[in-house]
């Protein structure tokens, strides 16, 4: 009997979303040597740059499909230059991507939140928006919703962007390469602030973005048995029973997108038809936002 139930503890923790608040236990270092310091029993990470390098950290598991929560207080004062980021990412050249990145700007000067979605190595899928608060102080909640048949971008769970599955219009999107959860501080001067026009005050070094409440309710992926937790194989890893799973938009959530797209979007790739000179991509014939 014990060994039944212990069974089905092992079933359900394997079928239940994944709830990593705990930086020791779920991400790694990747670059920075202590320029990465986790605090406060693992529930914050502190990323730093200086004139000598940035830092980073990733996710130790994979992931297909899920929804990706994280709270950061972004660098204060003149952070011009500077990019820190929370993204997911497979690896390789024909990798997929699902990117927020957020450009520093002059002291006074808003954040510009950069957003691009990568399918099989190519991306060009980039928005951009001005935040409506001040990012530097309290922490603020970013988030990604992947599903197979859409991801959901929001911020303090407003929908800012959506990026839909159009792969009948032949448009490529990430639903078969498993990801990990990145994120970093770097310096980017030549192109972050201003098109590179506002460079990095180094006498302002070292800069600070902090990480906390790291949450996945997500597919873990398994790569030596190519299975996840929410299914056998790639093609049916989306049989657990999770909202996240068919997430879309409601009435209340599309008036909200529209708000934010119609008074703090500063760029559409969809709106482009200068640097698209040979046509805009597919998609953007379908899209509302």
């Amino acid at each position: 009997m014990l060994l039944q139930q212990l069974s089905v503890l092992a079933l359900l923790l394997l079928l239940c979303p994944v709830w990593a608040d705990n930086f020791y236990q779920d991400a790694t270092v990747t670059f920075g040597d202590q320029r990465a310091q986790i605090q406060d029993g693992g529930r914050l990470l502190a990323l730093s740059l200086d004139k000598i390098s940035g830092s980073g950290f990733q996710s130790k598991n994979e992931y297909l499909f899920g929804r990706f929560d994280m709270q950061l207080k972004l660098v204060p004062g003149n952070s011009a230059g500077t990019v820190t980021t929370f993204y997911l990412s497979s690896q390789g050249a024909g990798h997929d991507e699902i990117d927020f990145e957020f450009l520093g700007n002059s002291s006074g000067q808003p954040y510009t939140v950069h957003t691009n979605v990568y399918s099989q190595g190519k991306g060009n899928k980039e928005q951009q928006f001005r935040l409506w608060f001040d990012p530097t102080s309290p922490f603020h909640t970013y988030s990604i919703v992947w599903n197979s048949q859409r991801i959901i971008f929001l911020v303090d769970n407003i929908p800012i962007r959506v990026f839909n599955n159009h792969e009948k219009l032949g448009v490529a999107f990430p639903k078969n390469q498993a990801m990990r959860v990145y994120a970093s501080l770097w310096n980017a001067d030549d192109w972050a602030t201003q098109g590179g026009r506002v460079k990095t005050d180094w006498s302002m070094a070292p800069f600070t973005a902090s990480y906390r409440n790291f949450n996945t309710n997500a597919c873990v992926w398994s790569a030596a048995s190519s299975t996840s937790s929410c299914g056998g194989s790639k093609t049916d890893s989306v049989n657990n029973d999770q909202a996240w799973q068919t997430q879309e938009l409601n009435g209340n959530d599309r008036n909200r997108l529209r708000w934010v797209q119609q008074k703090y979007m500063i760029y559409n790739y969809c709106a482009d038809a200068k640097r698209f000179s040979q046509g805009l991509s597919p998609e953007c014939k379908r899209s509302r936002f």
